[in-house]
């Protein structure tokens, strides 16, 4: 018996080892679900904890109302998640989490239309570590932690409403996180990559290019980084609910220049998609119905 109770003994205190270690190595994340839960629960009773937790006042032009009053009731709480290519996890130009302007400022004019919560998951991220480099070396010391608080944030986001979720580029690369996208509304926000290129070019971060490549052109540099995560991910943005180019849009509205095309004219063709998507599944429960 006693040799027993020393076996287990020496078990317990190697268990204990294991999960204290595990627990060491994920401090981060576990900041960065207290971190998250409070932002929530603030948010949610109208405090302004943070920018990127807040139901956002944007002045949108009467259309987009007209056409989101008549897609909420529809929605009946759905979350919407947009995804598409950011410049995310670019180690190369030491760059973590820099989201396309174009989706952001979509994802915040449908949150105030619909009268909705926005949040920027990679943003929650960055606050729990503590920073944008806080994240990057908590991403580079521990990829997987990293992603595994990636795959939280999606978790606890998925389970609630009425939200406005402008996802990261981990949102599309496992099936566990494509399985949370299905709570809600996937949106692929589809911007060609020239322009999220020239976006970088004019950034600050676009800095970090010149300590990181001899190359004559920068330009092509982040053209083919960008090239390469897009091929990763491609599978993943194809199996959004709805998709809305930029290209797209820029040609039914007769501008060359994509520049021209604003966020309020991206956000009425998403409306547009997500009402389509209503109505189909409306139709396909009317149907269904028993006579």
């Amino acid at each position: 018996m006693l040799y027993i109770l020393c076996f287990m003994d020496v078990f317990v205190r190697i268990k204990v080892k294991l999960f204290l270690k595990k627990v060491t190595r994920s401090l981060c994340a576990i900041k960065m679900l207290t971190t998250l839960s409070m932002v929530l629960t603030f948010s949610l009773r109208g405090q302004d904890v943070c920018s990127s937790a807040r139901i956002i006042t944007y002045k949108v032009s009467i259309w987009i109302q007209r056409t989101a009053v008549e897609v909420v009731d529809d929605l009946r709480g759905t979350s919407l998640f947009l995804v598409g290519k950011c410049i995310d996890g670019m180690s190369c130009f030491d760059v973590i989490g820099m989201n396309c302007t174009m989706k952001t400022d979509l994802g915040k004019i449908l949150a105030d239309s619909l009268r909705y919560y926005y949040f920027d998951s990679d943003s929650l991220i960055q606050q729990a570590a503590g920073g944008t480099s806080a994240a990057k070396t908590f991403r580079e010391e521990d990829e997987k932690g990293f992603q595994s608080a990636e795959t939280e944030v999606l978790k606890q986001l998925s389970a609630m409403g009425r939200l406005v979720v402008c996802a990261g580029d981990g949102a599309v690369q496992s099936a566990t996180n494509l399985s949370y996208l299905r709570y809600g509304v996937s949106i692929w926000v589809d911007v060609p990559l020239d322009y999220l290129a020239n976006e970088f070019m004019v950034s600050e971060a676009s800095s970090s290019i010149m300590s990181t490549t001899q190359e004559t052109d920068p330009f092509t540099k982040v053209m083919n980084v960008l090239l390469q995560q897009y091929n990763k991910l491609k599978e993943g943005f194809a199996i959004a609910d709805t998709t809305v180019s930029l290209l797209k849009v820029a040609s039914q509205l007769g501008h060359e220049d994509l520049t021209s095309v604003t966020a309020e004219d991206m956000a009425l063709e998403t409306l547009k998609g997500i009402q389509k998507l209503t109505r189909v599944k409306k139709m396909m429960e009317e149907a269904g119905r028993p006579f």
